[in-house]
């Protein structure tokens, strides 16, 4: 099977409950916070929550929008998580544009990176 950059295969082994993710641990966090929600622990649990980073401009620049993998509700804060493989140069100013912009009181950005996990808090 080939596979690309990221050294992701086919989608058989990154579907659950009908929906394909980015990579086999997105898959796998879907399931564990899906778990937690069903168990009352989070709520409002939403998948790919997209935000405008930066506006379009009246030349006609295109808006950029930074994509998290997933948003929801913990003991009432606001959540917004991202599972990562390879940090990309991109994905890394898109992220640090994120935070600076949306991250505030009563909002966490998480990052689930190799393992390791990083919160941000305002």
């Amino acid at each position: 099977m080939s596979k690309n950059k990221f050294n992701v295969g086919g989608t058989e082994g990154r579907s659950l409950d009908g929906r394909v993710f980015d990579s086999a641990a997105e898959r796998d966090r879907y399931a564990e916070l899906s778990m937690l929600e069903r168990a009352g622990k989070i709520a409002r649990l939403e998948l790919q929550p997209r935000f405008e980073i930066i506006p379009k401009t009246v030349k006609g620049t295109r808006a950029h929008h930074y994509t998290a993998d997933f948003r929801y509700v913990e003991n009432g804060v606001c959540v917004i998580e991202d599972v990562k493989g390879v940090k990309t140069k991109d994905y890394i100013l898109r992220r640090d544009i994120f935070i600076r912009d949306y991250v505030r009181a009563g909002t966490i950005f998480r990052e689930y990176a190799k393992g390791v996990t990083k919160e941000f808090m305002a």
